[in-house]
Parts: C-alpha cells; sequence; structure tokens
C-alpha cells in the first residue's frame, strides 16, 4: 500500500468526519419521515379548516432548511456541522415570509 494512502488512513479527523456523516444520516432519516408526517397533518388540517397551519409552515421551513444544512455537509460543501452542533435554522428566509403573509392576507 501507498505511504501516502497509509498517512491518511491514519488521520483522526477524516475517522471523526466518518463518524459525523453516519450521525447526520440518520438524523436525515428521521428528517424525512417528520417531514411526511406534517405533509399529512397539513394536508388534513387544509380539508377541515380550509386553512393551513402556520405552526406547521414554520417548523416545514426549518426542517427543509436543516436538510439542506445535512446535505451540505454530507457532500462536503461544508466543514460546519448541522444543529445540534451549530443553531437550529432560523425563519429568516425569503421564501417562508412570503408564503407566510399569503396565508394571513
Amino acid at each position: 500500500m501507498n505511504d501516502e494512502i497509509k498517512q491518511r488512513l491514519k488521520k483522526t479527523e477524516t475517522w471523526m468526519r466518518a463518524l459525523f456523516m453516519l450521525l447526520f444520516m440518520f438524523l436525515l432519516g428521521i428528517v424525512k419521515f417528520l417531514v411526511l408526517m406534517m405533509a399529512f397533518f397539513q394536508l388534513g388540517f387544509v380539508v377541515f379548516t380550509g386553512q393551513v397551519n402556520v405552526h406547521l409552515l414554520r417548523l416545514g421551513h426549518q426542517l427543509a432548511a436543516y436538510a439542506g444544512q445535512i446535505i451540505t455537509f454530507l457532500t462536503f460543501n461544508s466543514e460546519q456541522h448541522p444543529f445540534p452542533f451549530s443553531a437550529w435554522p432560523s425563519e429568516a428566509d425569503d421564501r417562508y415570509k412570503s408564503v407566510n403573509q399569503e396565508n394571513e392576507d
């Protein structure tokens, strides 16, 4: 085996990243399940009340941002660890505001 490869295999930061990647893959699976459940709850809410649930909109937006952070980390586009190692995604996105404003009108 090449000495360079042996040296890279001995790096603890590579193995730590691999462990974090496994953790975030697991969390992404939970997020997917939550999104599906929220979609059904939101559909039921719309069917029974005729309007969307603003709290579910907010949570759905945050879960989408969180999934994006995880995917960005998993694809090596970011070295920043997503929640719980950094802040939970905020609601300060223009897309969310425009959807929320349409529903309040």
